[in-house]
């Protein structure tokens, strides 16, 4: 039987809590979070009209928030935004530095905090409740993501030039990323009772 299978879940954990606790394992769980993000960042895909593009790196984000709680999970967002800056080039088709779409990676640290602490609330065990979490996590991204768009842009975008091209396109996306997260980490606690 594996570890994970032997440690009973209770709510006040996130799934990264059924590893044997290390600060060996927090550090490899926030590399690890970080590096996931930036690979998700990868799966990039232009929209016309739109300096954003569609990519992977929110879901991964809201992920690593939500299976490594607040904490880990902040700590992974702000290393991937921080390396990122820094020069690595893993943003969004492998960019770097401080670009127009850098309010959702600012976003993203924001909801890796709050849908960690709603998964350690056992946000996280039932499909309702996961939906909600992931619809939640989405509208901090956006909060942050579009007004920083509206700002950063040359010229300056209004407030509805930046709706249409920073969060309408990604709707249909971002329902769809939610809906694996509601299936996935719910399905990944059953297994973990098993």
């Amino acid at each position: 039987m594996s570890t994970l299978a032997a440690a009973p879940a209770r709510t006040g954990q996130v799934l990264a809590d059924l590893l044997p606790a290390s600060r060996v394992r927090d550090v490899a769980l926030v590399l690890g979070g970080a590096a996931l993000t930036g690979l998700a960042a990868q799966i990039s895909v232009p929209v016309p009209g739109s300096p954003v593009p569609v990519t992977g790196q929110t879901f991964a984000a809201l992920l690593v928030g939500t299976t490594l709680g607040a904490g880990r999970g902040f700590s992974a967002l702000a290393l991937y935004a921080l390396a990122g800056v820094a020069g690595v080039p893993w943003f969004a088709g492998g960019a770097s530095g401080v670009a127009v779409s850098f309010g959702y990676i600012l976003g993203m640290m924001l909801a890796a905090t709050v849908v960690g602490a709603l998964a350690r609330r056992g946000a996280d065990r039932s499909v309702l409740r996961m939906a909600g979490t992931m619809v939640l996590g989405e509208a901090i991204i956006y909060a942050v993501g579009v007004p920083y768009l509206a700002y950063a842009a040359e010229p300056d975008l209004s407030a509805s030039a930046a709706i249409a091209a920073g969060l309408t396109p990604f709707l249909i996306g971002d329902a769809l990323k939610a809906a694996l997260a509601m299936g996935a980490l719910p399905t990944a606690w059953k297994l973990v009772k098993r």
